[in-house]
C-alpha cells in the first residue's frame, strides 16, 4: 500500500483510541454506612413530609412566603447561581479542546521595497525601477489534536464534575436558606411569646402593687411587702428591653436573607404572632439515603471525580500527542507593470510529540494531583461521618426539647394552679405575701421555659429536616439558574 495513504489510516486507528482512556483513575470511595439511626424515635412511621417543600408542614402562610421571597431575591442564592453559569461556561471551553479548530484569514497590502529593483528595457537601455505591489491572500486553517491517552477528555471531566460541584454548591446554599429562613422565624414568633408571657405578667405584677398598696392603706400589709412587690416589678420588667432587641435582631437577619432593607419587614413581622401549632412529620430515611439526598455529601463526591479525572490528565502528559493540521486558500500579486499572478496553495501535515526531558515536573504533577484525590476522598468520607452525626445530633435534640415541653407544659399548668391558690389564701387574709411573691415567680420562669422549649421543638425539627438534606430539587429552583444548560450537560 501506497505508504501517503498508510500514514493517514494509521493516524486515525490511533484516533479510535480515544474511547479507551488508559490513564483513567477509579473515583469510587467505600463508605462505611450504618443500617439504621441510632437516635430515630421509635413511633416513626412510613409517612413523612416532602423534603423538597418541608416547611409546608407549619402550615404557616407567612412563612411561606418568606421562604418564597427569600427563593427569589437572597443574595447568597444569586452568587451561587452566577457559580453554576460559570462552570457550565468552562465546561464548553474544555470540551472544545477535543475537537478540531478552524480559523480563517484574510490579508492583503501594497509595499514598495528598496531591495526589490527590477530592470524593465526602455529607449535608452534598461531602466531600473523599484515597483510597487498589490498582495492578497486568504484561506482557511485547520488544527486537531488527537486525543488518544484520553488526556483531553479526562480534563473535560474533571471541568464537568467540577461544575455539578458548583451545582450543588447552589443545593447546598438553598438548603441552609431555607433552614434560616425557618429557624429565624421560629425563633422570632418564640421571643414575642416570651414577650407575651412577660407583659402579662408585668400587668398582674402592677395590679398587685396597687392591690399591696390599699393593703399598706387599709393597715393589711407592711412597708416590706410593698417593697418587695415594687422589687419583682421592676426586675420583671428589666428583662423586656432583651426581648425587644433580640426580636428586632431577628426581624433584620430575615430582612438580610429575603434581600430586603430591615424596614420592609419591621412593620409586618412586627405584629406579635404565635408560634406554629402544627409542625411537619418526622422524616423517614436510612443513612445510606442522605448520600443522594444531602448537598454536601454530593458536593464532596463530586470532588472525588473532578480529582479522579485530573489525576488521569495528569497521567496522560506521559504519552506522546499526535496533531494533525490542513490549510488552504487563494492568493494574488499585482506588480505594476507586470501581469497579475493569482494561484490556489494548501498544506497537510501531521506532527508527534512525546516528553523526554522536563527535569520531573509531570512527575511531580501527578504526585501532587495523586494527593489531591487522597485529599478530597478522605475529605468525602469525613463529610459523611459529620452528615451522621449532624441527623443523629437532631434527632437527639428533638426527642429533648419535646421531653423538655411536656414536663414544661405540666410545670406550667401546676405554677398557675399553685399560684390562684396562695393568693386566695393571702387576699382572704390567711397567707403569707412572701409565697404569692415566690409563686409569681414559678409561674413567670415556667412560661418562659415554656415557651423557649416550644420554640426549641420547632427549630429542632428544621434542624432535622437541613440534617436530611430536604428543600431542593431542580425543580424548586426558582432563583434564576440556567436549567436549560444543566439539562444538557446532564445528558453528556
Amino acid at each position: 500500500m501506497n505508504t501517503r495513504v498508510l500514514t493517514p489510516l494509521t493516524i486515525l486507528s490511533l484516533a479510535s483510541l480515544i474511547a479507551c482512556t488508559p490513564t483513567r483513575v477509579g473515583d469510587q470511595v467505600a463508605l462505611n454506612s450504618p443500617a439504621t439511626w441510632q437516635h430515630a424515635p421509635n413511633t416513626q412511621t412510613a409517612e413523612t413530609m416532602d423534603l423538597k417543600t418541608w416547611w409546608q408542614g407549619f402550615n404557616d402562610p407567612l412563612l411561606n412566603e418568606l421562604i418564597d421571597k427569600a427563593l427569589v431575591a437572597n443574595h447568597d442564592l444569586k452568587i451561587a447561581t452566577a457559580r453554576v453559569r460559570e462552570a457550565n461556561a468552562m465546561v464548553t471551553v474544555a470540551e472544545a479542546a477535543l475537537y478540531p479548530s478552524l480559523d480563517f484569514s484574510l490579508s492583503g497590502g501594497r509595499e514598495k521595497r528598496i531591495d526589490r529593483i527590477v530592470g524593465v528595457p526602455s529607449g535608452q537601455g534598461i531602466k531600473l525601477i523599484t515597483p510597487t505591489a498589490d498582495a492578497v491572500s486568504g484561506g482557511l486553517a485547520a488544527r486537531w489534536e488527537i486525543d488518544v491517552f484520553g488526556g483531553r477528555h479526562l480534563e473535560a471531566e474533571a471541568a464537568a464534575a467540577q461544575a455539578e460541584g458548583s451545582q450543588e454548591g447552589l443545593h447546598a446554599a438553598q438548603v441552609g436558606l431555607l433552614a434560616q429562613v425557618a429557624t429565624n422565624y421560629l425563633e422570632l414568633r418564640g421571643v414575642q411569646q416570651r414577650s407575651g408571657i412577660l407583659q402579662n405578667n408585668i400587668a398582674l405584677q402592677r395590679e398587685r402593687l396597687r392591690t399591696v398598696q390599699a393593703f399598706v392603706k387599709a393597715g393589711l400589709a407592711n412597708e416590706a411587702d410593698l417593697a418587695r412587690q415594687q422589687t419583682l416589678l421592676q426586675g420583671t420588667e428589666a428583662s423586656l428591653p432583651g426581648l425587644t432587641n433580640v426580636e428586632q435582631n431577628l426581624i433584620h437577619r430575615l430582612g438580610v436573607l429575603l434581600g430586603e432593607p430591615p424596614e420592609n419587614l419591621g412593620t409586618r413581622l412586627a405584629a406579635v404572632g404565635r408560634l406554629p401549632k402544627q409542625a411537619p412529620a418526622m422524616p423517614n430515611l436510612l443513612p445510606a439515603d442522605i448520600l443522594a439526598q444531602r448537598p454536601d455529601l454530593r458536593l464532596a463526591q463530586t470532588e472525588v471525580s473532578a480529582a479522579a479525572a485530573s489525576l488521569g490528565s495528569a497521567r496522560a502528559d506521559l504519552y506522546p500527542k499526535i496533531v494533525l493540521s490542513a490549510s488552504g486558500g487563494v492568493g494574488a500579486l499585482a506588480v505594476g507593470g507586470f501581469p497579475s499572478l493569482a494561484d490556489s496553495v494548501y498544506a497537510l501535515g501531521s506532527g508527534l510529540s512525546a516528553p523526554i526531558f522536563n527535569a520531573g515536573r509531570i512527575r511531580a504533577q501527578i504526585t501532587a494531583a495523586d494527593a489531591r484525590l487522597e485529599q478530597v476522598a478522605a475529605n468525602y468520607e469525613k463529610t459523611f461521618l459529620l452528615a451522621l452525626e449532624d441527623v443523629e445530633n437532631a434527632f437527639v435534640a428533638h426527642r429533648s426539647a419535646n421531653d423538655s415541653l411536656g414536663k414544661l407544659t405540666e410545670a406550667e399548668a401546676s405554677a398557675e394552679k399553685a399560684y390562684r391558690l396562695v393568693d386566695t389564701l393571702y387576699s382572704r387574709g390567711a397567707g403569707n405575701y412572701l409565697a404569692v411573691l415566690d409563686a409569681q415567680r414559678s409561674k413567670l420562669s415556667v412560661s418562659d421555659e415554656r415557651a423557649k422549649a416550644e420554640t426549641a421543638v420547632g427549630v429542632a425539627m428544621v434542624s432535622l429536616y437541613r440534617a436530611f438534606g430536604g428543600g431542593w430539587t431542580v425543580d424548586s429552583l426558582v432563583s434564576g439558574i440556567d436549567n436549560e444548560s444543566i439539562a444538557s450537560r446532564d445528558k453528556q
